[in-house]
This record gives structure tokens, C-alpha cells and sequence, in this order.
């Protein structure tokens, strides 16, 4: 079961499994009571969220990350995310208004993209990570056996074709349809059901 929850500009969603549940994706800094509030409309409790896993780690998506270890929630880091951890400090730095901690990695649950299955299935999770870096070199997808595909900010497939330089999103898209996807889950638009382009 996934939840759609938005309360700024990024979707986060809720994935429920049979043994614990993931968060993918959080929204920017200082979102953490309008959060407690989408969570609370949706019938979810803090203390229901296991992991959260980012997509990437650019500030739309991992503000609240480290306000949610702080309550316990441990973060699921991809390796191939490790250097990229830190890439948002500066920006929330720049900005007085929001008071931002800084991800603790040494914390962190670090797995790769080949041993993430066996890891999701001690969530009751029936999926895999795949490494798809045209938008960011950090970035990742979530794909589920369902079909159901979490892809952050992957470069929806209808708009590949005004982008031709692109082929590392066009390589990515064949990563994930080889995958057998059915609703493609983005970060900043609607989920859409998985239509194939010729």
C-alpha cells in the first residue's frame, strides 16, 4: 500500500510492507509541522516510519531527513549516495530563516543496489534499487514487484525526445521498463499509469 503525501512541493510517499515501512523522498527544510499534519490526515503515526530513503540528495528531497533520525527513523543510504550527502548543507545555510541540522551518515543504514532486495524484504518490501543518474549522479529508483516505480526526478519518458543530448535518461527509462513497471511514481507530478512510447 503507498500513500501519496504532499505538503509543499516534493511528493513523499509512505510504503507500508508486512514486517516495517519506508518513506521515499522528503520535502525542503522547516516543512516538518505541515509533515506531522499530512501524516496525521492520512492516519499514520511517526512512530509507524522505519526508513526513509531519498532519491537523491539535492534540498527538495532531504530536508527533513535528518529531523526524522532525530526521532529514531533510521535513513536507508544508497553507497553510491555517500559523497553526495552533503550537498544541500550549504544552501540551507544560506537560508536564516529555517534552522537545518546536517545529515549524520555515520548513522545511516548503507546498503548497495544488488544487495537492496534481500534488505526491502526484511521490510516485507518485494522490490530493488536501481541506480539511475541522469538527473544527479546520486540519484536512485525504487522499483517494486507490483510495478510500481518511484523515480524522483527521472526525466518523464513523454519528454525525452525534446532532450535528444540525453541519452543517460533514455538509458535509465530501458533500466526501469526492463523492470515490467505499471504506475510510475514522480516527485513533483502526479503518479501516471506506465504507458510505453514508441
Amino acid at each position: 500500500m503507498v500513500n501519496r503525501l504532499k505538503y509543499g512541493n516534493t511528493n513523499t510517499f509512505f510504503i507500508r510492507g508486512t514486517k516495517g515501512n519506508l518513506l521515499v523522498d522528503t520535502d525542503y527544510a522547516g516543512t516538518l509541522p505541515l509533515f506531522y499534519k499530512e501524516i496525521k490526515k492520512n492516519n499514520i503515526k511517526l512512530s509507524d516510519i522505519n526508513y526513509v530513503l531519498a532519491t537523491h540528495y539535492h534540498p527538495d528531497h532531504i530536508g527533513l531527513v535528518s529531523e526524522l533520525m532525530e526521532k529514531g527513523i533510521k535513513l536507508l543510504l544508497v553507497n553510491t549516495q555517500l559523497e553526495y550527502v552533503h550537498f544541500s548543507d550549504e544552501i540551507f545555510n544560506r537560508d536564516k530563516r529555517i534552522k537545518y541540522t546536517p545529515i549524520n551518515e555515520n548513522e545511516a543504514v548503507i546498503v548497495n543496489c544488488e544487495e537492496s532486495r534481500a534488505f526491502l524484504r526484511n521490510l516485507g518490501i518485494d522490490g530493488k534499487i536501481l541506480s539511475t543518474s541522469s538527473h544527479s549522479n546520486d540519484s536512485i529508483s525504487l522499483i517494486l514487484d507490483d510495478g510500481s516505480c518511484f523515480v524522483g526526478d527521472l526525466e518523464p519518458m513523454e519528454y525525452l525526445d525534446a532532450y535528444n543530448e540525453n541519452t543517460k535518461a533514455k538509458d535509465d527509462w530501458k533500466l526501469v521498463i526492463s523492470h515490467n513497471p505499471r504506475m510510475i511514481f514522480y516527485a513533483h507530478a502526479n503518479e501516471k499509469a506506465f504507458m510505453a512510447t514508441s
